[in-house]
């Protein structure tokens, strides 16, 4: 049997950049699985993409099916014949089901019970048949957005222009919105034309003619090698952002690097400014010399050749100028305005409809951020550099550079605050308290800044939350769950001494204070602490921890989060241990038997009856008196450690549920004083250990 290879190419209007690689990939993986699921064997597959496509080669497609030899299972011997022997009416059903007759049946034994069987043999079906049913994978691609045009019912990420579908040579025939599938590719739009593609194998080639480079990681390494030229010729030092080298690449298919440069006199203006102009808006690559000092250069990737290259340049120059221009005006005009003139003007900004302005905002950001400072015994300069903080962290949201350039939020803020004379931890907090921004972003380094920061995004949550606005599934257009994890991540880092529950009560007393949403002080605090555990657990997931593990640090009584985080840490260090299995089993047997326990009751050591007893109780008065002077969750863990020997004694010659019923429930009593350590540390029984 002769394999062959599979093409498969969506030609698309152009798709936003950040649409086209997670596209690819789904393409990809969707189309691996349809053959897996149909039963056809295959190679490797090769992935391409462009902004104008997205195309999948798989190598070595199977021509056919691969055929089904086995043993269909059906009813019971005796339901499948009667008392007399007749075949029944199930029996027959079951071997027509399976295209069989009754005379096919025989019968086999199953764990002591005879069944009936059928050899059942299925001719594997020609490949060039099934795969027209690829359509219906490329109509089940998803995409953050989608659009509809013309008179179809189609939603798709852009209109689909042309559809190449080819089975070695010949054609796979299905129709998309219209656009029938055939052997004509598109090249590039101003360099290229349509052509035809033979085969799988002439794809690359062929488009490569039309100045098209489908291979994104051929692209990539194009745009790379020329950014490395013009560093080589001109002595520069182009720092290569991987985000906007992904963007860029996703936004041509034949790339040509070129420089262009900028007049010096806007190198007055901030560095991110001039940065955030040329990335963020332009796609260009910034330029440096040597020591890292920004060059009045620039570098970006033309979709095209170097034909008339100088005129691109140029074009480019105009464009960047009047950017700049437009940004130096904003700059000086910002620098006229007084701080507390512009948090005046907040007033007049709704933050949200339900929730507020922004000036209401930020009085509880201060408040919260001085009960957050109270809680974690910060310094009284701490304390006042962080009020400060809070009262003007969003100023710059009302200046010129700010509205027209968003991304410079908060850093425009410190620049402007220590323009203004504001003091150096003031400055720093405004564009710290944004962190992290970003999954991988670090925290505050700062406690004014990292206050501050909880505070803000501790009342943005806790005002969505109240008013209903709750993350549901992958939608989360306010990136509440990212900066939950921001509040836990700071807190961990920090290492504040204080229990995640107080954190959001401070914000939920604030919240419902200002008379934000309908719901009660114990309703919102529940869902907020049920929203953070997640984020918790996300994150301790993130760290390799196991699930159990996890299970049982999040469930363990009070504490804060960096001791739930070492606690989880300390299990999954000792889990291996020759005698971790002994000692969870142990403290576990504690626990579960205290949950018996009435009431809450002093243990009377009058009532001991045993030497058992008595030892594990004096373990337990200097497990008690050791606790708190232990300094780490590792020391806790050994202090448990250490009375697994005495708990093992305990039970093998103690009965807890004793006859005697003062005797019981001291002994239970007992138990619970024990399991109230234990579980300071985790709820043990949850660990599985084998």
């Amino acid at each position: 049997m002769n394999n062959q290879h599979l093409l498969l190419e969506i030609g698309l209007e152009e798709m936003p950049a950040r649409f086209v690689t997670q596209s690819m990939n789904q393409l990809g993986e969707k189309v691996g699985k349809f053959l897996t699921e149909q039963n056809i064997e295959f190679g490797g597959i090769q992935l391409y993409s462009t902004p104008r496509r997205l195309a999948v080669i798989v190598k070595d497609v199977s021509e056919a099916q691969k055929d089904i030899n086995e043993e269909a299972k059906g009813p019971a011997k005796k339901i499948a014949l009667s008392e007399n022997g007749d075949w029944s009416k199930a029996a027959a059903g079951f071997a027509k089901g399976q295209g069989m007759s009754v005379e096919d049946i025989f019968f086999k034994e199953l764990n002591g019970i005879e069944y009936a069987y059928v050899n059942k043999f299925v001719k594997g079906r020609h490949t060039a048949d099934l795969l027209p049913l690829l359509k219906e994978v490329v109509l089940n691609l998803t995409f953050g957005k989608n659009m509809r045009w013309g008179s179809s019912d189609i939603r798709y990420v852009r209109p689909i222009k042309w559809v190449v579908a080819l089975f070695g040579s010949n054609v796979i025939p299905f129709e998309l919105a219209g656009v029938q599938t055939g052997n004509v590719t598109t090249g590039h739009r101003f360099l290229g034309k349509t052509a035809n593609v033979l085969d799988a194998s002439s794809y690359e080639d062929t488009l490569r003619k039309q100045f098209v480079i489908a291979n994104p990681d051929e692209r990539r390494k194009l745009i790379l090698d020329g950014l490395k030229k013009l560093e080589t010729e001109n002595n520069w030092a182009i720092p290569v952002d991987e985000s906007l080298l992904e963007e860029v690449n996703n936004l041509v298919e034949f790339p040509t690097a070129l420089f262009g440069s900028f007049n010096e006199e806007f190198l007055a203006l901030p560095e991110e400014v001039l940065i955030t102009s040329m990335k963020e808006h332009q796609r260009y690559f910034p330029v440096k010399d040597a020591d890292g000092t920004l060059l009045p250069y620039f570098v970006t990737v033309r979709n095209g050749n170097d034909y008339e290259i100088d005129k691109v340049a140029r074009g480019n120059e105009k464009v960047l100028r009047a950017r700049l221009a437009d940004a130096d005006f904003f700059y000086k005009e910002d620098q006229k305005a007084n701080i507390d003139d512009l948090v005046k003007k907040l007033e007049k900004i709704v933050y949200h409809e339900k929730i507020g302005t922004l000036s209401e905002k930020v009085a509880r950001i201060r408040r919260i951020s001085a009960a957050l400072g109270n809680l974690t015994h910060v310094s009284e300069e701490v304390k006042a550099a962080a009020d400060r903080a809070a009262q003007i962290c969003k100023f710059d949201l009302v200046t010129q550079m700010v509205y027209e350039f968003p991304e410079l939020q908060g850093v425009m803020g410190e620049k402007y605050a220590r323009q203004k004379g504001e003091k150096e931890e003031v400055a720093a907090a405004i564009n710290e308290h944004y962190k992290p921004r970003f999954a991988e972003d670090t925290v505050p380094s700062s406690e004014t800044g990292a206050l501050v920061s909880l505070a803000d995004k501790l009342d943005t949550i806790t005002a969505c939350f109240a008013v209903g606005i709750i993350p549901t599934g992958s939608q989360d257009p306010n990136a509440l769950r990212r900066q939950a994890a921001g509040v836990v991540q700071t807190m961990m880092e920090h290492n504040w001494n204080v229990p995640l529950e107080d954190v959001i009560g401070t914000a939920v007393k604030e919240i419902l204070q200002d008379g934000v949403g309908e719901k009660d002080t114990d309703t919102l605090q529940k869902e907020m602490i049920a929203f953070f555990m997640l984020r918790v657990k996300h994150i301790l997931q993130e760290k390799g921890i196991r699930y159990d593990i996890i299970d049982a640090v999040l469930a363990k009584n009070g504490g804060t989060l960096k001791e739930t985080e070492e606690a989880a840490s300390v299990l999954m260090n000792h889990k291996e241990d020759d005698d971790f299995k002994e000692t969870i089993e142990a403290l576990s047997r504690v626990v579960n038997i205290s949950k018996k326990a009435e009431g809450s009751h002093n243990v009377d050591t009058s009532l001991f009856e045993n030497d058992e007893e008595k030892q594990l109780h004096l373990a337990y008065t200097e497990l008690e008196k050791s606790w708190n002077k232990a300094d780490s969750m590792e020391a806790r863990y050994v202090l448990l450690e250490g009375l697994k020997p005495m708990i093992e004694q305990y039970f093998d010659n103690t009965m807890v549920m004793a006859e005697d019923e003062k005797v019981k429930q001291n002994r239970l009593a007992f138990m619970s004083h024990l399991a109230h350590y234990i579980l300071k540390f985790a709820d043990v029984p949850a660990v599985l250990v084998k």
